[in-house]
């Protein structure tokens, strides 16, 4: 096996400070040292966890593996091979910004190798750097939708370069993700290749892009992260000076969906979509902390206050709506159609780390791990081939995990993070060293006054003791700052989004060598500051009892629900634990006590939550049914196939969804003009929509058809006299493609044949409300609904009510 050389996260030596003086468009910046706490890199640090560690050998050995196969089957590489001129005709995949999933599978496949090498993985690399330095032009343009001259350009991509970059075109994009890769490959193996070609284009966006120059930003952020990460690796300043020329030349005459309606030091609250966002905030850390620019600090501290106390899943997602991808207004945090994207929540991490490494505060890294164990490790299957683009907190089935997207971010996204997971455990300043996260692991940490090998051992998250060995290379002075997690001390979230029923707090013991320790508490740290020498142990009790989570009265969509949260994960019901696979109807009893139930043989090993409450029924006066139900750590669901699911459970009946009552319709058949069963299930669930685009619940759409004939039926289970029908439309305009029909009308079977009911009322059409119809009595055994689509968009139905 071959020797790699191991470098540092930052591809900067440790301790030596980075002085810098860039010229950018509001001149030069004085000069800085970089951030005040450094990670240590995940290189140094060697995982032994039960929990992590099988996670990281599945990426290595099953998703690089798929992930490169797709990339070939599904034309991303055969992008490259048309631009290079090696590859006649053809056609181009969908998207400008596919070359980034070769770019991201490089940095994934990288990281795995800095851990373990594979000589096949190795050459495969190679062999892709090769065709990707093919296709780059010899100015050092790199874009494969207009390089290869296709008959048909993309709409997207401009006649000219850069023209449509603040859009859609991705140029930029496609060059962050490029420098990222370069950099990860370079510190892997030493190998230039693939750094000369990001160097190159680098040299390019110089030329081209500044003062008296281009004046376009990026449309979508990323390019900022990228150049940063090459100037720290080839210390050429005018990279970091492009970096915060693409920041300081965006908003205020662009759109709020990619953050450009303000210049980035006047922004204050997070908008527009998350990825582009989270991206941006990373940016602005990285060049705050290396050009000392106080606007962008004030800045991000503003907007990080903002989503932390109003716009922050408590599974640590981020983008509460699929219109844009985006943020939603404060509190807006819907869970079924929660969007939270993948790419958000790996979003959400990066800049979190730098939060945390520009401030020391540990109320950063209780937001990092949050995320990380719950909204970001749901995006990807246990087997490591299935995947999440959204992640949402609810579902009646509609969900289900992809084996691949056609625009495939969120997929090569995760599996450049994770072989990254272990640079997040523990950072150093000066002064000594902080462990964030609770892993199984060896790690070898150089301080001024020598070397120190920490050893952890935990089975975190299930379990709530950490041991943590200290054997420095010689009896030396530091202070160890051990995180206390913001939940082991009674608060969720930093804020006030969140917050337990129950707020006792609990001592957490800490032991040196078995002895309570002095220590002082310091930024959410417990600090211990001592002589160490080897052999010297530190011990951590973390109290891990259920704890009932409820969410601040403003977030209307978890009024009297709360969430089952155990150490740092998050719970949700699933309906394949259930008796009657389904988990809407049930309410949990607050008083009940839950109980802990560890599963090795379930799930790769989970700890189960067993806990009691009652179906929710629609009777009056019914005596409610008891029910006791299984819990399972959010991470883990939609693996054993698509079904109900919950976070946030009613402790209240009135905040469930009971089962349908048996009426005409939720008796009969449903069948349509379309054939998805799950949608045919929202005619007659007796779910009521809060207005005609609400989301929240399952419905019924012809999109994306449009000014055609479609049709619904419910065939009933006997023949029923009927006069009355009632139907709720659904209407998410202006923003998406569903709008009011043109026209509607009713038919029942007559014999063989459909006749038209003689109605009493016109056909209302309006939204927000039930549109009713009367019409002479029938006897009938089915009853059909045609509905005419408008000309330039589709329609669809909430809920379909016959008397």
């Amino acid at each position: 096996m071959r020797s790699l050389r191991r470098v540092i996260f930052w591809g900067l030596a440790i301790g030596g400070a980075l002085s810098v003086e860039a010229q950018t468009s509001g001149g030069k910046v004085g000069a800085a040292s970089d951030y005040p706490i450094q990670p240590v890199a995940f290189t140094q640090v060697h995982l032994t966890d039960a929990f992590w560690l099988p996670r990281l050998r599945t990426n290595a050995e099953v998703t690089i593996p798929y992930i490169l196969k797709k990339c070939y089957e599904q034309g991303r590489v055969n992008n490259f091979l048309m631009a290079a001129g090696k590859k006649k005709g053809g056609k181009l995949t969908s998207f400008p910004f596919d070359d980034t999933d070769l770019y991201k599978l490089l940095e994934g496949a990288s990281y795995s190798l800095q851990e373990q090498y594979n000589a096949q993985l190795d050459s495969q690399m190679d062999s892709l750097i090769s065709i990707i330095g093919a296709a780059q032009e010899p100015d050092g343009y790199l874009y494969t939708f207009r390089t290869a001259h296709v008959e048909k350009p993309h709409e997207w991509i401009g006649a000219n370069r850069w023209e449509k970059e603040e859009i859609l075109s991705h140029e930029l994009y496609n060059s962050g993700h490029l420098y990222e890769a370069a950099v990860a490959h370079y510190q892997a193996t030493g190998k230039r290749g693939l750094l000369d070609i990001a160097v190159k284009n680098a040299d390019l966006l110089v030329r081209e892009f500044g003062p008296g120059k281009h004046q376009e930003y990026p449309g979508h952020q990323i390019v900022e992260l990228g150049l940063v990460r090459l100037y720290r690796v080839t210390g050429k300043k005018e990279y970091l000076a492009l970096a915060k020329f693409f920041l300081d030349v965006r908003g205020p005459k662009g759109d709020a969906y990619n953050q450009a309606d303000k210049k980035v030091i006047d922004q204050t609250e997070a908008e527009g979509h998350a990825v582009r966002a989270a991206y941006m905030y990373t940016g602005m850390a990285d060049v705050a902390a290396l050009t000392g620019d106080e606007h962008y600090l004030h800045a991000i501290d503003k907007i990080w206050e903002n989503v932390a106390d109003k716009k922050l899943y408590v599974t640590g997602g981020i983008g509460a709506t699929g219109s844009g991808e985006a943020f939603g207004s404060d509190y807006e945090l819907p869970n079924m159609s929660a969007y939270a994207e993948t790419c958000a929540a790996i979003g959400n991490v990066y800049w979190n780390l730098r939060m945390f490494l520009l401030h020391g505060d540990s109320k950063y890294f209780d937001v990092l791990e949050r995320t990380l164990y719950n909204g970001l490790l749901s995006g990807i299957s246990l087997s490591g081939n299935r995947f999440f683009y959204p992640n949402p907190l609810a579902s009646v089935g509609q969900h289900q995990r992809s084996a691949w997207f056609d625009c495939a971010c969120c997929i090569t996204n995760m599996t450049r993070f994770l072989p990254s997971m272990p640079g997040y455990i523990y950072a150093q300043d000066k002064d000594g060293i902080y462990v964030n996260l609770f892993v199984a692991d060896s790690a070898v940490i150089r301080l001024p006054s020598g070397r120190v090998r920490l050893n952890q051992q935990t089975a975190y998250p299930w379990e709530g003791k950490v041991v943590v060995a200290v054997d420095p290379a010689n009896r030396s002075s530091f202070a160890l700052r051990i995180r206390i997690p913001g939940w082991a001390k009674g608060h969720p979230s930093p804020g006030d989004l969140y917050s337990f029923s129950d707020t006792v707090m609990k001592t957490i013991p800490i032991a040196v060598n078995g002895h309570a320790a002095a220590c002082k508490f310091e930024k959410g740290y417990a600090v211990i500051r001592r002589s160490w020498q080897k052999g010297d142990k530190v011990t951590i009790e973390f109290p891990m009892e259920v704890q009932q989570v409820l969410a601040n009265p403003q977030v209307k969509a978890d009024r009297d629900r709360l969430a089952l949260e155990r150490g740092p994960l998050v719970y949700c019901l699933e309906g394949v634990d259930q008796k009657d696979s389904t988990v809407q109807s049930i309410v949990i009893d607050q008083t009940s006590a839950i109980q802990t139930v560890y599963r090795p043989e379930k799930l790769n090993g989970i700890t189960e939550l067993e806990a009691k409450g009652f179906v929710a029924t629609r009777k009056t006066g019914a005596t409610a049914e008891p029910v006791s139900f299984a819990a399972i750590p959010y991470y883990s669901w939609n693996n054993r196939g698509s079904g109900e699911m919950e976070v946030w459970i009613p402790y209240k009946a009135d905040a469930a969804k009971p089962k349908p009552e048996p009426t005409i319709a939720s008796k009969a058949k449903a069948s349509a003009s379309i054939r998805s069963k799950l949608m045919l299930k929202a005619l007659n669930d007796q779910y009521e929509p809060l207005d005609s685009k609400d989301q929240s619940t399952n419905y019924l759409h012809w999109w994306p058809m449009k000014d055609t004939t479609e049709w619904v039926q419910y065939d009933f289970d006997q023949p029923y006299t009927i006069s009355e029908s009632q139907v709720y439309w659904y209407d998410d305009k202006p923003w998406g493609g569903c709008d009011l029909p043109a026209s509607w009308q009713l038919f029942y079977k007559s014999g063989d044949q459909w006749a038209p009911v003689k109605t009493t009322t016109d056909y209302e059409i309006a939204k927000d409300k039930y549109d009713r119809v009367t019409f002479e009595p029938v006897t009938t055994t089915a009853l059909r609904m045609v509905v005419r689509l408008p000309k330039n968009d589709a329609s669809g139905i909430h809920e379909w009510i016959v008397k």
